[in-house]
């Protein structure tokens, strides 16, 4: 039997990069998926037809995390449509590299609703679904929760706070059979990550890279496949953890 068979997970952000990729790997280990995007609506389709097309199961779904009625909705097209749900990939982000003297309030709360407000929100959530048999988050956080860099600390310390939100739940929740725990990658090579300047060759790159033990930037299939493991039952003992997938740059 694969790793996942017969549970339904929700990931949300998995129109591209690591969510992408933790859809196609959770499909792939027999999962059902519910694809959630905010706007990419075209590339949440494709992620869907790729899952489809290699004999899986998944829908996309609209919705904005920061906004409770998305959430809502969210979950409850989950539940109409898989009746259940056994597992939540928070992987929807907001980042930008700003320095601090140009951080407005804006940025601030778009940072915060997106990458705190909205992990709590799709918490709630899918506690609705779990129902008595429990079940399994994943929080996406980020090394720079622990090891923030210059110009990103806005998001440095929303990565921090959901790994603060993982530790707590999972003294909270535990007594209930539900699972949690964050994944903290490394510098990976995504769309998001081109946007905010980390190209290829470019000097971020390059010190990414310089300081990586293993000597090359992450694939999402990286994250994906530490995110299948957590997700399973290989991971039956495993809550409350913060595990960095970063080959080695981020060693805590």
């Amino acid at each position: 039997m694969s790793k996942l068979e017969n549970k339904v997970a929700v990931v949300t952000g998995a129109a591209k990069g690591i969510g992408a990729a933790i859809a196609k790997h959770f499909a792939a280990a027999g999962a059902k998926v519910v694809v959630n995007y905010a706007s990419s609506k075209e590339d949440a389709e494709n992620v869907v037809k790729a899952i489809t097309n290699d004999g899986g199961v998944a829908i996309a779904v609209q919705a904005d995390i920061s906004k409770e009625a998305d959430v809502a909705r969210l979950f409850e097209e989950t539940r109409k449509v898989f009746g259940k749900l056994d597992i939540l990939v928070n992987n929807a982000v907001f980042q930008q590299f700003l320095p601090i003297d140009q951080a407005s309030v804006a940025a601030f709360r778009q940072h915060f609703d997106v990458n705190v407000l909205g992990p709590v929100l799709t918490i709630q959530a899918s506690m609705k679904l779990f129902g008595d048999k429990g079940g399994n988050i994943i929080n996406i956080s980020s090394g720079a929760s622990k090891m923030p860099m210059p110009g990103v600390s806005l998001y440095s310390a929303t990565k921090a706070a959901l790994d603060a939100i993982t530790i707590s739940l999972s003294k909270e929740l535990g007594a209930k059979n539900i699972r949690i725990n964050s994944i903290l990658p490394g510098a990976t090579d995504t769309e998001g990550a081109a946007s905010a300047g980390v190209t290829t060759g470019s000097d971020f790159e390059k010190m990414f890279i310089s300081n990586t033990p293993l000597g090359r930037r992450g694939q999402p299939k990286d994250i994906a496949k530490a995110a299948v493991f957590l997700a399973s039952d290989d991971a039956a003992w495993i809550t409350g953890e913060q595990i960095s997938v970063s080959g080695g740059m981020y060693g805590f």
